[in-house]
């Protein structure tokens, strides 16, 4: 068995591939109008609208996520986060360092999903 992906349904397919695309710098493929994915090797973001869940009779709920993080491992925490420029009610966490180390920065989507922007410390950080 193999990880292929995690999906986020929503009533917003739109504007989440737009703020996906902001975040990554990747435009999404667009195999329907209904779906959009992002890396094709590994793991994959899926977002689909709610159309493609319709039969599953609500079981999935658009903007209702709250335990689940969406990760992103970035060179510079503090660089993506400025360039994003989120609005203060779309930020959890500003950039900081957590107690293991990594340095990281918590934003929300347009469906307020929490994202991760992420670093591990280098070597010369870690042994101090």
């Amino acid at each position: 068995m193999s990880f292929a992906s995690v999906r986020i349904v929503t009533d917003d397919l739109d504007g989440l591939v737009t703020f996906y695309e902001n975040l990554t710098g990747q435009h999404a493929e667009r195999p329907a109008p209904v779906f959009a994915q992002f890396g094709d090797t590994g793991a994959v973001l899926a977002i689909a609208s709610t159309a493609t869940v319709a039969m599953l009779g609500g079981t999935l709920v658009p903007a209702t996520n709250r335990s689940v993080f969406i990760e992103f491992e970035v060179a510079d925490v503090d660089g993506e986060f400025a360039r994003l420029q989120p609005a203060a009610e779309d930020v959890v966490l500003g950039p900081t360092t957590m107690p293991w180390g990594n340095r990281s920065a918590l934003v929300r989507d347009p469906d307020g999903n929490v994202v991760n922007l992420f670093s591990r410390p280098t070597t010369a950080e870690s042994e101090h």
